[in-house]
């Protein structure tokens, strides 16, 4: 009897046990759901170039399935002229002290992401976004690291591939096959300029900063594996093998009257294309959603491949990162509510979907994700006709394949930017030789900055 007792005495303390545990979690969980954050009534400030409205679009989609942690908030896109007004006008607000004027969060580049973070004017995410970093594809938090810190949500990841019009290359009989190196690349251009008598450029040059921006830092540079700086910061590019490489392929497609004389992105440009006179464009999946969107009339008729490679080192183009950061304000109060809205448009896969078919039906931008779950999905694979039935989305994903090393950045490359394209413009105008912009790249870099500091 006394064992019986013992025992029932000991099954009802097991009961009691886990009715207490599993009170203890649903009130565990009942006051978490009473904790959840309630972000102010207010705006949350961010700022962006190129075409942020598109973009907006999917902001104020998801404010609006987000209305119980923020009833009263509206997202406000501050449009700049590029990632380097974004980071100057934010530089000069912080060193003011003028941190309520400052922006919740901008969109940046490596380069100028860097400058920010040097500063501490960027937050440190490396602890938020560190669960992410398997779940992503390869390599998008490389470039967003100062001294082994993360300062930068990655925002996307886009390859080198090569756009070129199929219409162009049928009318005269030139393969586009032969583009898939660099060498036969300049060759399918010499070929169409002499079969349409000097009418068709193989693609074109701009004469102002963006030349270097494009053809430079994100093109042929890596893809040369050319170095600004050695590993050791100490500048390097004067006499650098994969620089000459670089700007020598440049310069030679330059020299043969192979590249219209325009500017990137305006009516001129576009007014070339539609009349057939530009054939290909080598540098960033960017291009897709400025053809689309500008020159409509030419749907069908244009191709995707992969970069054209230098035979001698066989490495696709570099992948360019873009980055999302939030600005170190010291109240920060809508930093957890940023940190979340990246989040859910890298993770959450049908709202996105939904967002990229209104961009499409809109002509407007888009990039693939970066998140591996979602790339799964047979969606980012889908047929495009403005590609005349090639699949744009899946192409991109391959130009990731076999990709070049990006250059090294570092905090002085925002600096160095404005040299070396200064010395690239004054070449395009005709006012000095590639070998002259080389040397004089090299000297005003060590006149004016000096050895560089390697952040990582």
């Amino acid at each position: 009897m006394k064992k019986s007792v013992t025992r029932f005495a000991a099954i009802l303390a097991l009961f009691s046990s886990l009715f207490i545990s599993c009170s203890g979690e649903k009130g565990a969980a009942a006051q978490k759901a009473s904790e959840k954050t309630v972000y102010p009534a207010g705006t949350v400030i961010i700022y962006g170039h190129g075409q942020p409205q598109y973009l907006k679009q999917y902001f104020d989609a998801w404010l609006e399935r987000n209305r119980d942690i923020a009833p009263e908030v509206s997202i406000e896109i501050v449009q700049t002229k590029g990632a380097a007004a974004s980071r100057e006008k934010i530089t000069m607000t912080y060193l003011a002290g003028a941190y309520a004027d400052l922006p919740d969060a901008v969109y940046l580049d490596p380069v100028n992401l860097m400058d920010l973070a040097k500063g501490n004017i960027v937050k440190d995410e490396t602890d938020f976004v560190q669960p992410f970093i398997s779940q992503l594809v390869d390599g998008a938090v490389n470039d967003a690291k100062y001294k082994g810190r993360i300062y930068g949500l990655p925002e996307s990841v886009r390859p080198q591939v090569l756009f070129y019009n199929k219409a162009v290359f049928d009318k005269y009989g030139v393969d586009p096959a032969q583009m898939s190196t660099m060498d036969g690349y300049i060759e399918a251009g010499r070929k169409l300029k002499a079969k349409s008598g000097g009418k068709v450029y193989l693609s074109y040059i701009d004469p102002g900063s963006l030349t270097w921006r494009y053809w430079g830092r994100r093109g042929l540079m890596p893809q040369a594996n050319a170095r600004i700086w050695d590993n050791d910061g100490n500048i390097v590019i004067g006499n650098d093998e994969g620089t000459k490489l670089a700007f020598g392929t440049l310069d030679t497609m330059n020299k043969e009257g192979l590249l219209l004389k325009s500017a990137i992105m305006q009516p001129a440009l576009y007014d070339a294309m539609r009349r057939g006179e530009v054939a290909t464009f080598y540098i960033g999946a960017f291009w897709d959603e400025f053809i689309r969107k500008n020159v409509t009339e030419t749907s069908g008729q244009w191709r995707v491949m992969t970069a054209p490679v230098f035979a001698s080192i066989g490495k696709a183009g570099a992948p360019v990162a873009s980055y999302f950061a939030v600005i170190n304000k010291p109240e920060g109060k809508y930093t957890g509510l940023v940190e979340k809205l990246w989040k859910d448009f890298h993770f959450d896969n049908e709202p996105r979907k939904e967002w990229v078919n209104k961009m499409v039906a809109q002509n407007a931008p888009y990039a693939n994700p970066i998140s591996l779950e979602m790339l799964k999905d047979p969606f980012w694979k889908e047929a495009a006709e403005f590609y005349g039935g090639q699949s744009f989305r899946e192409m991109e994903g391959k130009g990731l394949e076999n990709s070049s090393t990006n250059l090294i950045v570092t905090p002085q490359d925002a600096e160095a930017d404005k040299i070396i394209s200064a010395e690239l413009e004054k070449y395009v105008a005709g006012n000095q030789s590639m070998p002259q912009a080389i040397a004089n790249m090299n000297k005003n870099l060590k006149s004016k900055i000096g050895k560089a500091e390697i952040a990582r």
